[in-house]
């Protein structure tokens, strides 16, 4: 396990029981560094993550947020004890297939974050939806139905955060993007949040525990070196 995704999952987790006041965080926090840690392959770990949030069911809106991150620590970490072109493998492939309905659209920023910090470059919205979502260009058309939303407010970058959150309640509840919105618009508006802001983008949410909870992840991801 890498430390920044030590630190990241950490980030999440704090965040969500400051809010939230649920109980056996510590507990959960330390199933999931085993599950995160260990040397099992991945559908392994995948089931052990699902096992531990069937133990836990008030933590269940962060089990698909944390399996975008439970990939992220495998790209970022035990794909290097495996063969080199291990990804283009027929068993990653059937991975791939058996996990498809797992995690979030979070993942892509997350991946567009990793890619920004080897790239040596600053993110930014602009960046992430024409660079590296690539939704000017006509083969990945599907990337623009998901992210409309977010393509048709890319004003909101600069906007204060209580117009984030206006514009994430009026969104529609069939928007494949809705869930994650605010948290990832505010992200790309402020990457920095002072605790003043922190708490104005809590005061605006309409789920705050799970949507700082996100924001926290995205904040403390960035940070790494």
């Amino acid at each position: 396990m890498t430390p920044f995704v030590k630190n990241t999952l950490s980030a999440t987790l704090d965040q969500f029981a400051s809010i939230s006041k649920v109980e056996g965080m510590a507990d959960f926090k330390e199933s999931l560094l085993k599950v995160f840690e260990s040397d099992l392959d991945f559908l392994s770990k995948t089931a052990q993550l699902d096992e531990t949030f069937d133990d836990y069911p008030k933590l269940e809106s962060l089990r698909e947020i944390i399996f975008d991150l439970l990939l992220v620590n495998f790209f970022s970490s035990d794909v290097e004890k495996l063969e080199e072109d291990y990804l283009d493998s027929e068993e990653w492939e059937s991975i791939e297939e058996q996990t498809i309905d797992k995690g979030t659209e979070l993942l892509n920023v997350l991946l567009y974050l990793r890619e920004c910090k080897a790239d040596k470059i600053e993110p930014s919205l602009s960046d992430f939806l024409k660079e590296f979502l690539l939704i000017e260009d006509d083969e990945f058309q599907d990337e623009v139905l998901i992210y409309e939303a977010v393509i048709a407010n890319q004003d909101l970058v600069d906007a204060e955060v209580e117009q984030i959150g206006t514009v994430a309640k009026a969104l529609p509840d069939d928007d494949e993007f809705k869930e994650l919105f605010y948290p990832v618009m505010a992200f790309f508006n402020e990457m920095n949040p002072t605790e003043a802001q922190l708490k104005a983008f809590t005061e605006n949410s309409e789920n705050p525990e799970f949507d700082a909870a996100v924001y926290a992840l995205l904040v403390e991801f960035n940070k790494a070196k």
